[in-house]
């Protein structure tokens, strides 16, 4: 399975998700003048392994053969209600989602992710996560970490050592750090032999460095994928790229 994209075709996707929905509005949005002020920011990340899909925004294709491990966004968005609807890729319409349809409502001047991953059961769905952008203490960085893998609790390890435990899939943690680079890894909880990692991840300072575990732990196809998002209302400042995860398969006899 491909986990990323190359920069190229990212960068593609990134392109026709902004052109795809520029002309949007909320779905209940009504005639008249439109209040100027603050949009929201969404991001969309596929989180569902070996499904290539497209996505909908008010029954309109807005992303075209979106590849598992990839991010598209962000984009500036009125605030409002928009119903999302994720396909298979080779769907005519929208009329038989394999995910939703679910309404997303966005609210203005905040930053937000809706990701499409697996249920801890392995069952397709989409969660829609804010982005905390809030000011940080000088030095810090803030790292976030999201289970949305068909996966039980995890720990989510830094240095070897438990940072955030007993983690559910579809919640987050939030961190404030001093700004560095860190060495991440994903285990069950209560267990240090990773299940995803370890890999470098760097907490950059006036950032929402954002880590999200997905995959599927039986299908051995755990991965990291990570998504930037500056705080402190600094823009242009959204990344998103993948790691591969290895799975290492233990029996433990007592």
């Amino acid at each position: 399975m491909k986990n990323t994209l190359p920069k190229t075709l990212a960068l593609g996707l990134t392109a026709g998700v902004l052109v795809g929905l520029a002309g949007f509005a909320p779905a209940q949005a009504h005639d008249g003048p439109r209040q100027h002020g603050p949009e929201a920011q969404l991001s969309v990340f596929h989180g569902v392994p070996g499904l290539v899909v497209d996505v909908y925004v008010n029954n309109e294709l807005t992303l075209d053969d979106f590849e598992p491990g990839s991010f598209a966004g962000p984009l500036d968005l009125p605030a409002g209600t928009y119903t999302v609807a994720i396909t298979a890729a080779d769907a005519a319409d929208a009329s038989a989602p394999a995910i939703g349809p679910v309404d997303l409502t966005l609210t203005a001047g905040t930053d937000y992710t809706v990701a499409a991953h697996l249920t801890e059961a392995g069952a397709p769905t989409a969660t829609l996560f804010t982005n905390d952008t809030s000011r940080l203490k000088r030095g810090e960085g803030r790292l976030t970490v999201r289970h949305i893998a068909a996966a039980p609790a995890v720990d989510v390890l830094a240095g070897g050592a438990a940072a955030v435990s007993g983690l559910v899939n579809p919640h987050e943690a939030v961190l404030a750090l001093p700004a560095g680079v860190i060495s991440a890894a994903v285990a069950a909880a209560g267990t240090t032999e990773p299940l995803i990692g370890p890999a470098d991840v760097d907490v950059a300072k006036r950032t929402n460095t954002i880590v999200y575990a997905w995959g599927s732990l039986s299908d051995d196809s755990l991965n990291l994928a990570v998504q930037t998002v500056a705080t402190d209302k600094q823009k242009n400042g959204h990344r998103g790229h993948g790691y591969r995860g290895h799975h290492k398969n233990h029996s433990h006899h007592h």
